[in-house]
């Protein structure tokens, strides 16, 4: 029954793949600047034409990705659209900051003039993402070697010396370690080193460090991960300290699922299903009305996000990946269980009208689809959204 089960859920996740890719092939290109539009209606219309560096970085990557990956995306344009978006980001995307260092723009107007720079390392890394993987498409050894470059000022700002983000440091700022940090360095460093060997070994201490500070935010005798800790891995004061972020956690548990294969740890897997997540599952999960919240505070005080109580679309894709790769690795029958009901619940409340307006190409699917394709012979992509609606809906 699962397996046709399974199956079922593979033809549905692979036609609303399809149905979002057509939407954003059709109503995202800027033709005339060059990019992405990310601000569209269910229309088509564009209601903002602001580009956001995180969200083109996303979509040159989902296109290559896609192109070099799944045989029916394998088409020119796809790939024309992916080496323009590439092409943009080049241009525009990277300001010069202090000692001739490269920060990159959160944000640019629609022919690329920088409105905002953001004080953290994330625009850098889908910058990176992107980069990296166009390279890998077009053979094109400048757009690595930009990645390259790129990932070790990442490096040095996180590890050395982050005064090159431009935040102050103000007497009464305690020093915090998020979680967002670790998670991303080690998805780069995933991607950085997929199928080169050379990267895996120049990257392979940094791996291991991103998982030790990932694991810092286990917390409380092992019954919560915490979003922020403190530089020395303990528990911080107030709601900060307190703040949990099931999402956040979902994707580090995929994270540390994929590192642990990679490098064959049985404890690190068992660590990341336990406390990564089965954990932030049973504490994120609405037992009243389903879903994932967005955020929570694990003293159960009201969080001073004001969001907190809404259902992201982000967070369920999350779920989903990690228990199916959890599940992949295990085969244990809970797993698949809490799979479904997530499926259940998320595709029972975001039409395909919504699914193909709101996405925001995010890189959740792909991982969702690889590891359907261990037992099922299928091999699909990632995809995702940012449709949000209230705990009853």
């Amino acid at each position: 029954m699962s397996v046709g089960k399974l199956e079922e859920c593979r033809e549905h996740i692979r036609a609303q793949l399809d149905a979002v890719v057509e939407f954003w092939l059709k109503y995202s290109h800027d033709t005339v600047y060059g990019g992405f539009f990310t601000c569209i209606g269910r229309d088509g219309n564009v209601y903002d034409e602001l580009k956001y560096v995180w969200l083109q970085g996303r979509q040159v990557w989902m296109y290559c990705r896609l192109y070099r990956s799944v045989d029916r995306f394998r088409r020119p344009d796809i790939l024309e659209a992916a080496k323009a978006g590439g092409e943009f980001l080049r241009k525009f995307a990277r300001v010069s900051t202090n000692g001739n260092k490269w920060k990159c723009a959160f944000c640019l107007t629609r022919d690329g003039k920088a409105v905002k720079v953001q004080r953290t390392i994330f625009s850098e890394c889908f910058y990176i993402m992107a980069m990296d993987e166009l390279s890998r498409v077009t053979g094109d050894k400048e757009m690595q070697l930009d990645a390259e470059q790129m990932m070790e000022q990442l490096i040095y700002w996180v590890r050395e010396d982050a005064s090159g983000l431009g935040r102050p440091q103000l007497p009464g700022d305690v020093p915090t370690n998020s979680m967002a940090v670790p998670m991303m360095l080690l998805c780069l460093v995933q991607q950085l080193s997929e199928g080169r060997p050379e990267a895996g070994k120049k990257y392979a201490e940094l791996g291991s460090w991103c998982v030790t500070e990932i694991q810092q935010h286990i917390q409380r005798d092992g019954t919560a991960i915490l979003e922020n800790v403190s530089a020395t891995g303990a528990e911080l004061p107030g709601c900060l300290g307190r703040l949990q972020n099931p999402g956040h956690a979902l994707e580090a548990g995929w994270f540390l699922l994929r590192y642990a294969a990679d490098n064959n740890n049985k404890e690190l897997q068992r660590t990341a299903i336990e406390k990564f997540v089965e954990l932030p599952f049973e504490s994120g999960w609405d037992k009243a009305h389903g879903g994932l919240f967005y955020f929570l505070d694990v003293d159960g005080h009201c969080p001073t996000q004001l969001e907190w109580s809404m259902k992201l679309w982000w967070p369920h894709s999350e779920a989903l990946v990690a228990f199916l790769m959890a599940y992949s690795q295990t085969r244990s029958r809970e797993l698949l269980e809490n799979f479904f009901r997530v499926y259940e619940y998320t595709f029972s409340h975001a039409s395909s009208m919504y699914l193909a307006a709101f996405t925001c190409v995010r890189a959740s699917w792909m991982i969702c689809w690889e590891n359907m394709a261990e037992y099922s012979d299928i091999s699909v992509q990632r995809k995702g959204t940012h449709l949000t609606c209230s705990p009853e809906f």
